[in-house]
């Protein structure tokens, strides 16, 4: 290939990337629709969830789509956002809200942006029976910065504290997020604990998701044969998890679930690549919380439409491009 032919395909692809972002408003609309005809019975004349005796100028449906576009964008910078905003979309959202006043209300918003992850996910969940489970690391600071940071510590218990990666190899300051998909990649549950918390333990937590009469496929940080029996006693939860190489009883970890497991690794990098979930920007655990669901809601949104629009269903980058 010429290097005149490299430098056009370049140019074709900067020109696609460029015109997703400057059809902010088109990418809005897909998510307002979207949201408002899931909250049809729930909001009022004005598209708010929530009663207020002033009219605010942006609805709750306003924000929460927009909060879903510019995490599907991968903005993840509200000041940033709402420059873009101001600059080149001021004719588009000439109803536009405060900065700060638009990060509280969303904060607010969390059980009604939880409700619409939810929601759909289990419209595309319908008839699965073999789930993924997984964790990753969410750190809020550098290791170096740990004594001195104050971020996400207004109380004791859900402080964040000092865990390590077996994937980096490297100790790390913040949370883990734990994550429960289909064995598509679609979200089903979610759990976010202290960095040291070892995965075992979220185990002890799947009976109150939901989750019954499945298949769930899980890495070695998972076995336990306690919980395992404790999770097909009350809940009909098979776990499937490599057994250890020094183990009596071991046995080669079936292939089949060893080729499965890969599609909730590929999902982990797709939020960390495209929604940049590792980049923290929130002082408080509610910031925090809110932004990682945001995140995870939009990666089931951008599923839905692919899967409305007869597309691969985890070719996110693609999913509003038309």
């Amino acid at each position: 290939m010429h290097n005149t032919d490299k430098q056009y395909i370049r140019c074709i692809i900067y020109h696609n990337k460029t015109s997703i972002m400057h059809n902010l408003r088109t990418n809005f609309d897909k998510f307002f629709d979207l949201t408002k005809s899931v909250f049809k019975n729930k909001i009022d004349a004005s598209g708010n969830l929530k009663f207020y005796p002033n009219k605010p100028k942006m609805s709750d449906c306003e924000i929460i789509a927009l909060s879903l576009t510019s995490e599907s964008l991968g903005i993840d910078s509200e000041n940033y956002l709402w420059g873009k905003l101001k600059c080149d979309h001021y004719n588009d959202f000439p109803n536009l809200i405060d900065r700060s006043n638009f990060n509280r209300r969303r904060k607010k918003l969390y059980p009604h942006v939880e409700l619409l992850n939810q929601t759909i996910a289990n419209e595309m969940n319908q008839d699965e029976d073999v789930f993924l489970a997984d964790s990753i690391p969410v750190p809020v600071c550098k290791l170096a910065r740990e004594n001195q940071v104050k971020i996400c510590k207004e109380q004791f218990e859900i402080a964040p504290d000092k865990g390590y990666s077996a994937v980096n190899k490297a100790y790390y300051f913040g949370y883990k997020l734990h994550l429960i998909t289909s064995v598509r990649g679609i979200f089903h549950s979610m759990d976010l604990t202290k960095a040291s918390v070892h995965d075992v333990h979220f185990l002890s937590q799947l009976k109150y998701t939901g989750l019954n009469n499945c298949t769930l496929i899980a890495d070695k940080g998972y076995l336990s044969s306690e919980y395992q029996l404790d999770l097909f006693a009350s809940s009909q939860i098979k776990l499937q998890t490599p057994t250890r190489s020094n183990q009596k009883d071991h046995l080669p970890f079936e292939p089949i679930y060893r080729r499965v497991r890969k599609r909730i690794e590929t999902l982990f990098s797709q939020l960390c690549d495209q929604f940049m979930l590792k980049r923290n920007y929130a002082k408080s655990i509610l910031g925090l919380s809110v932004r990682l669901l945001t995140k995870i809601a939009g990666v089931t949104l951008l599923q839905y439409f692919n899967l409305q629009n007869n597309k691969p269903l985890n070719h996110l980058k693609y999913a509003l491009s038309l």
